[in-house]
């Protein structure tokens, strides 16, 4: 079931929520897409201790066309998309190293009202760089926003991914995708871990299985 945006609070989303991208009545023209996660703590000194261990996942986007073509892919080598819609704020290395600090690691900035005609969809996705496994790490989370990188003027929605054990032995993970619809955006939430070792075999699982 599609729900509105809430001007004031954000809402809690789970797995296959779908938001529509308006408020007030009127279509959103730029929406920011936030990714957060946690880093791994391992037991060491025969599990008396624990030491954190530092999370290379990479945030990126794909689009695609009616056709289930690929469109373009922004990624940490190549932050802005050619029509200048989706802009990437940078490769974060470490997660959150010192706990849940309630910031987003990466944020990806899409005009919505810029976006290449030909886009259908637009799929956000996570891949751990290092291979470190999706079950390891205690948390992911995306949450949309209007305003900028370096600034939220209102939450929208929040989707948060704790570790599962169906996660175990997978190093990439869907998050969400936006879909056109009329002249209007949605977004529908996803959370699964899929078998796929990078970004290139990301896009093209996604192809197979999320359009």
């Amino acid at each position: 079931m599609s729900l509105d945006l809430n001007k004031k609070t954000g809402i809690n989303l789970s797995k296959g929520s779908k938001i529509s991208l308006e408020k007030d009545g009127k279509h959103l023209e730029e929406v920011c897409v936030g990714l957060n996660w946690g880093a791994i703590k391992r037991p060491v000194f025969f599990g008396l201790f624990k030491e954190t261990v530092a999370v290379d996942l990479d945030g990126s986007v794909t689009m695609y066309d009616e056709n289930k073509s690929i469109v373009e892919t922004v990624y940490y080598k190549k932050l802005r998309s050619k029509d200048g819609a989706i802009i990437h704020s940078g490769d974060d290395r470490d997660g959150d190293v010192m706990g849940d600090d309630g910031f987003d690691n990466e944020v990806i900035q899409v005009k919505l009202n810029q976006v290449n005609p030909k886009v259908q969809t637009i799929v956000f996705y996570l891949n751990s760089y290092n291979g470190q496994d999706f079950a390891d790490v205690p948390y992911s989370k995306i949450r949309i926003f209007e305003g900028s990188p370096h600034k939220v003027n209102s939450v929208f929605a929040t989707f948060n991914l704790s570790a599962e054990e169906s996660f175990k032995g997978s190093i990439s993970m869907v998050m969400g995708k936006l879909i056109r619809s009329g002249n209007n955006w949605e977004f529908l939430t996803i959370g699964d871990a899929v078998p796929a070792k990078n970004i290139d075999e990301t896009i093209v699982y996604v192809k197979e299985n999320y359009l």
